[in-house]
């Protein structure tokens, strides 16, 4: 039996989330009877083995939605998935009708968080969220954004707006996030997403021909993968990252790093350069 990862309680709830999930993007738009579309399925019992449930995906995502939807309702698993999507679009009559498609596409009754992307329309869409929510369709509220321009936006609308959830990107070489949204999210009660937690993978990709520090051992990673997620999760407002992949063997790679210890800030400071950030 696989070792459960770690997980972490949603601040507005109390509700225990495994502090690994798997963003759809890419890996998920893909065809049914590709090589591609082969692999998800053991993505899924990777992530649902390790105790895994997060999925995160949107209507942005060519046919993500409706690929986790289709992988879901043919093992029967859905009831083990965290689902997460989006709605990004203007207006209420759009919004909704968004929303709708993503409740077909992801071929569930209930969506467990609904995020408005990028703050668009984020006032009109809050508000017909809370209403799925309030109908018990929807679970949990929050908002997402991944450039920091946008930062303070999304810190007024954390201090206006009572929110489940906040998705943002951090990571060990992305961590502007770290300066005002996460403490304000911990303080506020608000559960944190991080994307990108590889820093859109720019990062990991020009450390893969590099090998591991010695001190990586003791922190109980085996892969650079590892160690940007340890790092992103040993913030103590992160409550799950969700790196995006396609491949079983990468899925269960990342869960590894939701297991065991986590350093403390000293720990990155002093190690940050063997990373070379």
């Amino acid at each position: 039996m696989t070792s459960q990862i770690d997980s972490r309680p949603i601040p507005s709830t109390g509700e225990a989330l495994p502090v690994i999930g798997c963003g759809t993007y890419i890996g998920f738009d893909v065809a049914p009877g590709t090589p591609a579309h082969a692999e998800l399925p053991g993505v899924l019992q990777a992530l649902f083995a390790a105790g895994g449930s997060v999925l995160d995906s949107s209507p942005m995502y060519g046919r993500a939605e409706s690929t986790t939807g289709e992988l879901l309702a043919a093992a029967g698993s859905r009831d083990r998935a965290f689902l997460a999507t989006k709605v990004w679009t203007s207006g209420r009559e759009a919004g909704l009708a968004q929303m709708e498609q993503s409740f077909a596409r992801l071929a569930t009754s209930r969506i467990d968080l609904m995020q408005v992307h990028n703050l668009v329309d984020w006032r009109v869409q809050l508000a017909s969220v809370r209403r799925l929510k309030d109908a018990g369709r929807v679970r949990y509220v929050g908002i997402t954004h991944y450039t920091a321009s946008a930062y303070a936006e999304v810190e007024a609308v954390l201090r206006a707006e009572k929110l489940d959830f906040l998705q943002i990107n951090y990571a060990l070489d992305d961590q502007a996030a770290a300066r005002r949204l996460l403490p304000l999210a911990q303080a506020r009660g608000v559960a944190v997403l991080v994307n990108q937690p590889f820093g859109g993978g720019g990062l990991l990709r020009r450390l893969a021909g590099k090998p591991l520090p010695g001190w990586a051992a003791d922190i109980g990673c085996t892969s650079w993968a590892q160690v940007l997620l340890k790092f992103v999760l040993s913030h103590p407002a992160a409550t799950c990252a969700i790196p995006g992949t396609g491949r079983p063997a990468h899925m269960r790679d990342n869960l590894a790093a939701g297991r065991g210890m986590l350093p403390d800030a000293d720990f990155w400071r002093r190690h940050g350069d063997s990373v070379g950030v």
